[in-house]
């Protein structure tokens, strides 16, 4: 799964509207351009091929007040909110997708109901239990990895990472059962924007020209 995908069509339905140089901003407050593919020239190849799939719609505004071209605003379509939500719970559950999905997956987490947020992370523990499992019919912990050679230190180091991976869940589930966060239907969600007029700490560079004001 390409977590840029999930965090495109995450920004502009926080939004509601957006074009490509709030998109941007966001994802940069978040930090994605360290974590993820989430590039400038990423997001903005994003926006348009989505556009052209039907995953979002493209509106014109007025012609830039510096002289560039009409700027772009997109919103989420119907088909666009369906894989969003896809998207979303496939990175929750699968435990051997890239550590940039998980973690594009954790900033719309309580965009869904607050049930089935610890239904699918419980399918992640027990998706990484199975794959631990598998690892341990050809490597045993108690032998060490250097059974194996120095190939054992792979093996030791899946194990290493499911097992980290379950407890960072299970910490997770407890949180959320013992009331953290404002899930969907509970009242008014966090806001991860920015609003108009923040200055974003965290910009790494200028408005692409389409996206000018």
């Amino acid at each position: 799964m390409s977590a840029i995908r999930l965090l495109v069509l995450g920004a502009v339905r926080q939004h509601g509207r957006a074009h490509g140089y709030q998109v941007r901003n966001d994802l940069e407050y978040w930090g994605a351009h360290e974590w993820s593919n989430a590039k400038p020239g990423s997001i903005y190849h994003a926006l348009k091929h989505m556009a052209k799939q039907g995953l979002l719609r493209a509106h014109e505004t007025a012609p830039s007040t510096a002289g560039g071209p009409p700027r772009t605003e997109y919103e989420i379509t119907d088909q666009g909110t369906e894989e969003f939500f896809t998207l979303l719970r496939e990175a929750l559950t699968a435990y051997d997708q890239k550590p940039d999905s998980l973690t594009a997956a954790l900033g719309f987490l309580v965009d869904l109901p607050r049930e089935e947020a610890v239904a699918l992370l419980r399918q992640r523990i027990e998706g990484l239990e199975r794959w631990r499992s598998t690892v341990t019919e050809h490597y045993t912990p108690e032998g060490g990895p250097g059974q194996l050679g120095h190939i054992g230190e792979i093996m030791n180091l899946w194990l290493h990472q499911a097992d980290a991976g379950a407890a960072w869940t299970r910490g997770l589930i407890d949180r959320i059962e013992g009331g953290a966060y404002t899930f969907a239907g509970e009242g008014e969600p966090f806001v991860g924007v920015l609003t108009d007029g923040r200055e974003n700490p965290y910009a790494t560079g200028t408005p692409h020209p389409g996206d000018q004001v």
